[in-house]
């Protein structure tokens, strides 16, 4: 696969998980948050793997220890995601999660020793200008919601980094779809333990739970997965950060919510940053050369 063909899919993961914090919020409705993470992965993980079984068949032991790794992790983003929605609003949630665009950098630079591209560096600035424009609502304060975004951001760079090692050494596809089954594990232990697990009691909440299983959770992290095989850990962070403008596209259509000229500056920042992280810059040596005629 192209890199741009992995960026396109990358785009089309983030479209879905625009959508995904407006069906938690439906779904928490009615069932409790350790039980919306584990029907919201289960269902995903259980008509992805009826149509995929063959592939998961032929799975071996390394990507099936991959897949709790990356299952584990994906439990601690969305309980920490789910606990905040609590006692923060949609928009501080959007900024904050896209503070993994600043994680995976940080983490590469710091962990692996790897050197940011400055074309990256400055994708990296416009993105964080251009999502707090169309996020963020002032006077801006800082609640036990917003600390556990934040530490759901750093986990999921965490994941980035860690998907984007172990595709390259195992199938990718089964590695995606085995992550939703430990996910929705992890999630109906601590829902047993702490809960009292139950399927969606209204219409609405089915709706919102379907959604969040094919979408959000089967379409969106199997597609993941898949991609990171051809693009590095930085750059999917950077596409991510497309998810609040995505968030801010369906309030608009579907609860005729409005975009003020702040937030319209802040979604053209936010696509440039993309289209910049993607512009190949040559760059050319000029070699001095003494000629004698």
């Amino acid at each position: 696969m192209k890199p741009y063909k992995a960026d396109l899919l990358l785009v089309i993961v983030t479209l879905c998980w625009g959508s995904s914090y407006l069906f938690m919020k439906m779904g928490l409705d009615s069932i409790s948050e350790f039980n919306l993470i584990a029907l919201r992965f289960g269902f995903a993980f259980i008509l992805a793997g009826a149509i995929f079984y063959r592939r998961l068949l032929k799975m071996n032991l390394q990507t099936l220890k991959y897949s709790m790794l990356l299952g584990f992790i994906l439990f601690v983003v969305f309980t920490a995601i789910t606990f905040g929605l609590k006692t923060t609003t949609t928009s501080n949630m959007g900024f904050l999660i896209s503070l993994t665009v600043i994680f995976v950098p940080l983490i590469n630079t710091v962990v692996f020793k790897q050197r940011l591209e400055r074309k990256l560096l400055v994708s990296i600035l416009l993105a964080i200008v251009g999502i707090s424009f169309l996020t963020l609502k002032f006077p801006f304060e800082i609640t036990m919601g917003d600390l556990l975004c934040i530490f759901a951001a750093f986990s999921y760079a965490i994941h980035i980094i860690v998907a984007g090692f172990v595709t390259k050494k195992v199938d990718t596809l089964s590695l995606g779809i085995t992550q939703l089954g430990f996910a929705a594990l992890f999630g109906l232990i601590f829902s047993f333990i702490f809960e009292t697990p139950a399927f969606p009691n209204s219409t609405e909440s089915w709706i919102a739970i379907l959604v969040l299983s094919i979408f959000c959770s089967g379409v969106g992290f199997i597609l993941q997965i898949v991609a990171q095989k051809y693009t590095t850990p930085v750059r999917t962070g950077l596409i991510f950060t497309l998810e609040p403008v995505f968030a801010a596209i369906l309030g608009v259509i579907f609860l005729q919510e409005v975009i003020s000229s702040t937030g319209y500056i802040g979604a053209v920042l936010l696509l440039l940053s993309i289209v910049l992280s993607s512009v190949q810059i040559k760059r050319t040596t000029l070699r001095s050369r003494t000629t004698m005629s």
